[in-house]
């Protein structure tokens, strides 16, 4: 299996993407998922930052009672 091909590209005016020189063969199926780039200076850190405040107690395994609110 090939693993997954990154490749940067820019939309034409009329919408339409082209992607060139790509490493398989001609007639195999592909998954093709499309998402804005990431703004220039934008870190993973930067985009978590605010999401959790702390954890208590990370490792502790979870309450009986907290199993239950899953039924």
């Amino acid at each position: 299996m090939i693993p997954a091909h990154r490749v940067d590209a820019v939309l034409t005016q009329d919408g339409k993407l082209s992607l060139d020189n790509l490493p398989f063969r001609a007639g195999q199926a592909v998954e093709v998922i499309v998402l804005p780039a990431a703004s220039p200076g934008a870190s993973a850190a930067g985009r978590l930052r605010g999401m959790v405040l702390r954890y208590d107690q990370p490792t502790a395994p979870a309450a009986e009672t907290d199993w239950d609110a899953l039924k």
